[in-house]
Parts: C-alpha cells; sequence; structure tokens
C-alpha cells in the first residue's frame, strides 16, 4: 500500500474523519482560501474505521477556525489542537445552538431580503432532525 506523507504541523488544527470527498465543502464554509497561512488538504485517505476519509491540515491558531460551523456540516469531525508538534487536546464537536452568517434565508418576505446588513441568525430547533430556524421569520432549514 503506498503511504502519503505531509509534514507535521508545530501549531494548529487538523480536522479530521471528515467523510471522504467533503473537505472542499469545509474548505468553502470555513473561507479556508482568505487565510494567510498552509493549509493542506488529503483526499480519500486510508481510515480503518471509515474506509476512506477525508483530513484538513491548518497551520496557525484555533482563532482562525469557527468550529460551530463544523459542528454544523458534520458534528462527528474531530478537531484535534497541535502545539510544539504535538496533539495536546481533542475536540467532539456538536450541532451549534445558534449560527450566524453561516446560512441564508431563503424566505423573500423575511426582513433579511428587504434589510441586507441584517445578520441571517438561525436557532437549532429539533436536534434530531438537524433543523435550524431563521431567528426573524421561523423559516426552516434542514441541512442534508
Amino acid at each position: 500500500m503506498l503511504s502519503l506523507n505531509i509534514s507535521g504541523l508545530e501549531n494548529g488544527v487538523v480536522l479530521d474523519h471528515i467523510p471522504a470527498g467533503k473537505s472542499m465543502e469545509i474548505y468553502k464554509y470555513l473561507d479556508l482560501g482568505s487565510l494567510d497561512c498552509q493549509v493542506a488538504i488529503i483526499k480519500n485517505a486510508s481510515s480503518k474505521k471509515m474506509g476512506k476519509k477525508d483530513i484538513i491540515k491548518i497551520s496557525g491558531g484555533l482563532d482562525q477556525v469557527d468550529l460551530d460551523i463544523i459542528g454544523f456540516i458534520n458534528h462527528h469531525i474531530t478537531c484535534n489542537i497541535i502545539k510544539d508538534g504535538h496533539v495536546v487536546e481533542k475536540r467532539q464537536l456538536h450541532h451549534p445552538k445558534k449560527l450566524t452568517n453561516v446560512i441564508r434565508c431563503k424566505n423573500p418576505r423575511c426582513i433579511t431580503s428587504i434589510e441586507q446588513e441584517l445578520p441571517h441568525v438561525f436557532f437549532l430547533a429539533d436536534t434530531k432532525t438537524k433543523t435550524y430556524r431563521c431567528k426573524y421569520c421561523e423559516e426552516k432549514y434542514s441541512f442534508k
């Protein structure tokens, strides 16, 4: 089996256990392209647990990554905090109770359609179905 070696991080964040093929979606949601640091994406890495998985490595501090967005996309992703070349913390993610400017309200009658500068705020209404509702009009957003 061919093994790929990506140099280790001295300080940063490793997002692990990303379902295979989903790393680019996370890259987009986190706006990682705008960061001024190294970002490595490993697609379809071998995994005993998942078969195949994606991994994202981000150099720098945890302040560059919004864990709520990752929890919204998939709360099974593991976030490893790296300091001085070692994993110092593994964080399990959860569905965030509140999301601001991550998803947009699609209701044309919502105040956010008229008042463009208003933030799009959604609250978690049902954890089982991952249903979020708009703060202003209660429009439902179900993440698939």
